[in-house]
């Protein structure tokens, strides 16, 4: 397969490209004049359809939200669902989370992986299969999206006014084939909070999280008390017994207590370290009064905690198709109005939304706790293993990489293969390898980068002949 060889000759070019998009910040922000997620994302569409237009596809940007850039002919489209925007790039990086630095053959920045690194493989794969001249009887188009991560108005847009393609993969996930994703839903639980607290303790600040689907690598309190001193000799016993990262800052009668997490995806919680969680398990034991602020801390240890499955707070539901439901408490804030925890929930493909959200209104019944729900419902994906589409990308990744024994699996994470029919997702990370979207220091190897642009080449071959 000419093409093959083509991906290697494009190797600097994929790397400068890489880069070059990294260096955008893209993570949304208040919308603009055809820039309806604002400049960052907008500026990363733009990069990626000028970069395809160099190339001779045809390219079409669709007022802002995202935009497509195609070639060849046929009557039926094989689609790639990419997209451009970033989550927000949280604290604790080696490198700058923008630099898009190369260091020991990778390359560093927030969406090297998820997911302006596999697009720019996607378009360099396309690249590949045009300058051959292979013979293709269907159309190849790539769709960009700038709002993947905070709402999806970019396909809500897009689908408005385009055609969606006849099957289509997204390289925004796992290999080798993503065959079935979990519903997914954001909600609040709030509840109005006297903050005047107990025992000579107020809680005056709670703020933690930058966004539900991201385990929360930062969360901080500000308290005051009549007897500071009391305040940190529990806290450096509480530090000593447990080797929770927490640490205290004394300003007068203020005092600052920070928790340091580890960032993971809201969709594998288990695989971060929760930094509310460290945090709430501490206030536990220094407000163990009847306080507003004391029930809510209690009912959170006792009910969410360090549990991944929502398993005690009655929507611990499970299934053989995707297994159990992802709890992620993502984002806490407290203050005058009250306390508001954010969370992201994935449910199993046989779950429902309603299923989720009665089970925990019956949990908390009498709480004083109000479940507020999320504006979408995102339902679950599933696609049976003998779809053409699985089949064929299945093939594609055995021999491509050797590996006979993996096999189609589901996933909590959510893809933009939910945003059109006969659509699934398909890499970028293989089983084994270390997961770190959305985590400090994401990164892509260089080697990764250009296999995957093999893979994708191939795999677009095998679709659109």
């Amino acid at each position: 397969m000419e093409f093959m060889k083509l991906v290697d000759n494009y190797k600097e070019d994929i790397i400068r490209s890489t880069q070059e998009i990294v260096r955008i910040k893209s993570v949304e922000e208040e919308g603009k004049l055809n820039m309806p997620f604002g400049e960052g994302p907008y500026r990363a569409l733009e990069y990626a359809l000028n970069l395809c237009e160099k190339m001779g596809f045809n390219t079409k940007n669709f007022d802002g939200y995202a935009g497509h850039a195609d070639f060849g002919e046929g009557e039926e489209t094989v689609g790639i669902l990419v997209h451009l925007d970033v989550v927000p790039e949280g604290d604790g990086w080696t490198y700058p989370p923008y630099g898009g630095e190369i260091h020991d053959d990778k390359i560093y920045g927030r969406g090297t992986v998820d997911d302006k690194g596999p697009a720019i493989a996607c378009i360099y794969a396309m690249k590949a299969l045009k300058e051959s001249g292979v013979k293709l009887n269907r159309k190849i188009r790539i769709i960009f999206g700038t709002n993947e991560e905070t709402g999806w108005g970019c396909m809500h847009h897009y689908f408005k006014h385009e055609k969606a393609p006849t099957m289509a993969f997204t390289p925004d996930a796992d290999f080798p084939v993503i065959h079935g994703e979990k519903g997914i839903i954001v909600f609040d639980l709030v509840k109005k909070i006297n903050t005047s607290g107990c025992s000579g303790i107020a809680i005056e600040n709670i703020q933690g999280g930058n966004a539900a689907n991201m385990v929360p690598d930062y969360c901080e309190a500000i308290l005051s008390s009549e007897n500071p001193s009391m305040v940190e000799e529990k806290l450096n016993n509480f530090v000593e017994n447990t080797k929770y990262p927490l640490t205290l800052e004394r300003k007068g009668d203020k005092i600052k207590i920070t928790a340091k997490g580890v960032s993971a995806h809201g969709s594998t919680p288990e695989k971060g370290e929760n930094a509310i969680s460290y945090l709430m398990a501490f206030l536990g034991k220094l407000m163990d009064g009847s306080c507003d602020i004391c029930n809510f801390i209690k009912i959170y240890n006792d009910r969410i905690g360090f549990r991944h499955h929502g398993e005690d707070i009655g929507c611990g539901f499970e299934d053989d198709v995707s297994g159990k439901l992802n709890f992620n408490p993502g984002v806490i804030k407290l203050d005058k109005e009250g306390i508001k925890l954010t969370i992201n929930v994935r449910y199993p493909i046989k779950s429902s939304a309603k299923e989720v959200y009665d089970g925990i209104r019956r949990n908390l019944e009498g709480t004083g706790i109000d479940l507020v729900e999320g504006k979408s419902d995102m339902k679950p994906l599933y696609v049976p293993k003998d779809n053409f589409l699985v089949e064929k990308l299945m093939k594609v990744y055995r021999e491509q990489t050797g590996d006979v024994e993996s096999q189609p699996i589901t996933i909590g994470g959510g893809t933009y293969a939910r945003a059109t029919e006969n659509a699934v997702a398909f890499g970028p990370v293989f089983p084994g390898q270390k997961e770190v979207a959305h985590q400090k220091d994401e990164f892509i190897s260089i080697d990764h980068l250009m296999k995957i642009t093999k893979i994708y080449a191939h795999a677009l071959y095998e679709l659109a002949k």
